[in-house]
């Protein structure tokens, strides 16, 4: 290396790129790691970057090169193995590296402050303490049994007392006693010890359970991608837990990937159960503070398991030992804006890249999965049967064709309400719209209350009494009068969870009516608070969206009522007959859970449809195998790859002109077939027009570099300061 290196630096703007700096005044460039972050001029401001390299070969001149302003970091935050997954992560999704990288550090260490430990309550031993004979707080037993832990871990921080439930008047009056002391911890080490005991006993495995376990274990020492498909209820959790724990024994860490912020309660709740308190969690719900912690505690190994939402994919873990992705067909894994990565798919080159295995479970696998266990990638790994004494729920579809409905409901359906509540038992209702309405209309004019700013309608929220479309987010209030021809006849069309609501309540004025839906649980403890009165067991009735269908037990709901699936049969996305299935029997596992047994009703305008009857019938998989070879046939993914280019400005003319200028350099190109300059599904969202290319190919290294070329066509172009245009590689929805 010559004797004054430059430092590569990723910056997070939209620029698919490095940059290159002189090393901060002062500091020794050789003295710096790729991965420490550091502060860097950009233009008019300064900018945190993330040290990608340190070379002797600037892009530049090295005499027009800026210094760094200063270094942050003694060493790298980002580890060189997470480094290598992000980089490998923004090359395949086509995304600027600065904008990856950055996004993968928590929040509280974007900011450039040098601080970046927490810093939080915490108690240990007073010096009087030390020498305390062992019976002198015989007459206080709860403050000896306190006074014992915080001599158990030296340091008992604010955190773990929580997680272990000790009052926190207890602490105090160890402290007024003079036995324990107050202290802050910072610039140390988390505080969560690194053994703990399990605090529950494994219970005994199935056949099934324990065949796919062994499996599981039998690859333990290398990669290998397991695709766990259990029916719902079938155990797949404890099939989970013990693979978990035969990973702690082997001295590794555990990394668990669960599609909702709303499950995480309940799941941590269990793993802390069997684990103790060597759990952490990351998602968006914690603090900036608590986030930190939490990935902190996993990158020193302190957390033997973590559980997290999409973005925990890229938590350093030193000791990682094995992959979990729960649901792993959720669309929620894709991340829909920014980085456009999939979480999944990201996983599983990080247990490729680790050597350690991954695996990936559902009761209603993904079309790409299915497609790799059929080919031998992964290992097929199945749970036919519901674990315990509980049997799978029997289907039924419940015609409305004809039928007055009230608020969504036909009057069969409620009679099958009223005779389970009468029963003693619980109901789930699921219709997948919010709000009272989808639209309000005038009966006169035939005005529709539209989105000023979307291709979309608003939606009818009586309870806010607004007008909100769930696109943009606008919200207006509901007009007195029609905006057209001045008619107070306003009428609103269809029901969402909201108008449910109301209806039940009118029918069952006795039975407690619990809505479940994003604008309702927007508190932080609405679901864990919500999911504590429900298992009491007291018949009550449910109303919900899909934040009810995914992971809940709920033991006493023996009916699970479907309002609306229609929509899904009929969409223009190829995609949606999956979606609407894996839907369907998510749904449907709520139903049935202990030992009562289950029933679904699934209301519907087409209960001769071809492919509703054979999901209610044969189940999942004979929906699913017909499908796919119907894909096959079309060469639509999962047999071929995918890629859409979207541009996004104020005037259309723009979108296309920047996607015909990509096309112009990608058209030549053989194998590749591409499709557009074409609308995007909703063509004009928040007052932008949208617009984009198709790409399919059924060489995945093809297809790649014809991105590449139409990047750096459009980055040769000079936009406007509104356009703006993203890569969007294996997508999910949209196209």
């Amino acid at each position: 290396m010559p004797d004054n290196p430059i430092l590569r630096v990723a910056v997070p703007v939209p620029l698919r790129r490095t940059f290159d700096y002189l090393p901060p005044d002062g500091v020794n460039a050789r003295d710096i790691l790729p991965g420490e972050r550091i502060e860097v001029p950009f233009g008019r401001q300064r900018k945190l970057g993330i040290v990608v390299d340190i070379c002797d070969d600037p892009d530049i001149e090295i005499d027009r090169l800026k210094a760094a302003s200063r270094r942050l970091d003694n060493g790298p935050t980002l580890p060189h193995r997470i480094m290598r997954l992000v980089e490998w992560a923004a090359r395949y999704y086509h995304a600027p590296i600065g904008e990856a990288l950055i996004g993968c550090i928590p929040v509280a260490l974007r900011s450039g402050s040098k601080n970046l430990l927490s810093t939080e309550r915490a108690w240990q031993l007073s010096a009087d303490a030390l020498g305390l004979a062992d019976n002198a707080l015989s007459r206080a037993p709860a403050q000896a049994a306190t006074l014992l832990t915080v001599r158990e871990h030296g340091i008992l921080s604010n955190t773990v007392r929580k997680h272990l439930d000790i009052r926190l008047e207890l602490i105090n009056a160890l402290v007024k006693r003079g036995l324990v002391e107050e202290i802050r911890i910072k610039d140390a080490p988390p505080s969560t010890p690194v053994t703990a005991a399990p605090a529950s006993t494994p219970p005994s495995l199935n056949a099934e359970q324990r065949s796919a376990l062994d499996a599981i274990s039998a690859g333990a020492d290398q990669f290998n991608c397991f695709l766990l498909e259990g029916v719902t209820g079938s155990g797949k959790t404890e099939v989970y837990l013990q693979a978990i724990e035969r990973t702690l024994q082997a001295d590794k860490q555990a990394l668990v990937l669960i599609p909702e912020i709303g499950l995480t309660p309940q799941t941590e709740r269990r793993f802390r159960a069997r684990f103790g308190n060597v759990v952490a969690v990351l998602h968006s719900g914690l603090s900036d503070t608590q986030r930190l912690d939490q990935w902190r505690q996993a990158s020193t190994g302190s957390a033997r398991v973590v559980i997290g939402t999409r973005s925990a994919i890229f938590a350093p873990m030193p000791d990682l030992g094995i992959i979990i992705i729960d649901e792993e067909h959720d669309l929620s894994f894709k991340q829909q804006d920014g980085f456009r990565y999939s979480a999944r798919d990201v996983a599983v080159y990080r247990a490729r890249d680790t050597n350690i295995p991954i695996i990936l479970g559902s009761a209603t696998p993904s079309a790409e999965s299915i497609a790799n266990a059929s080919s031998s990638r992964y290992q097929h790994l199945i749970l036919p049967s519901r674990a315990g004494t509980a049997r799978p729920p029997t289907i039924d579809l419940m015609s409305t064709r004809g039928l007055e409905l009230d608020g969504g409901i036909c009057d069969s359906m409620l009679s099958e309400i009223r005779h389970t509540i009468e029963s003693g038992n619980q109901v789930l209702v699921f219709i997948n719209r919010r709000g009272w309405a989808p639209v309000l209309c005038c009966s006169d004019c035939g005005w529709i209350s539209e989105c000023t700013h979307c291709d979309a309608r608003m939606t009818l929220h009586r309870a806010e009494h607004r007008l909100w479309c769930h696109h943009c987010d606008t919200r207006a209030p509901i007009p007195a009068r029609c905006p057209g021809c001045r008619s107070a006849r306003l009428s609103a069309l269809g029901a969402g969870t909201e108008r449910c609501e109301h209806v039940l309540q009118r029918h069952f004025p006795d039975t407690p009516i619990r809505r479940i839906d994003r604008s309702s649980m927007q508190s932080r403890d609405a679901m864990e608070s919500m999911m504590d009165d429900v298992n009491r067991g007291e018949p009550c009735i449910l109303v919900g969206t899909q934040m009810l269908a995914k992971g809940h037990h709920f033991a006493n709901v023996t009916l699970v009522a479907v309002l609306d699936i229609d929509a899904g049969l009929f969409s223009a996305d190829f995609r949606a007959p999956e979606r609407t299935a894996q839907l369907l029997i998510q749904v449907a596992g709520r139903a049935g859970r202990a030992e009562k047994p289950g029933r679904v009703l699934i209301q519907t305008m087409h209960p001769e449809h071809e492919w509703l009857n054979r999901l209610a019938t044969s189940g999942y998989r004979a929906f699913m195998d017909p499908l796919l070879e119907q894909h096959r046939a079309h060469g639509m993914p999962p047999f071929c790859n995918v890629a859409v280019l979207r541009a996004e400005s104020p005037s259309s003319d723009e979108c296309t002109d920047l996607l015909r200028n990509a096309l112009n350099t990608i058209n030549r190109i053989e194998g590749l077939d591409v499709i557009g300059p074409l609308p995007a599904t909703m063509q004009r969202r928040a007052g932008r027009h949208r617009f984009q290319l198709l790409l399919r190919s059924a060489s995945r290294a093809l297809l790649h570099t014809a991105l590449s070329q139409a990047t750096d066509a459009i980055a040769a172009i000079r936009l406007s300061k509104d356009a703006r245009w993203h890569i969007d590689v294996d997508p999910q929805s949209d196209f």
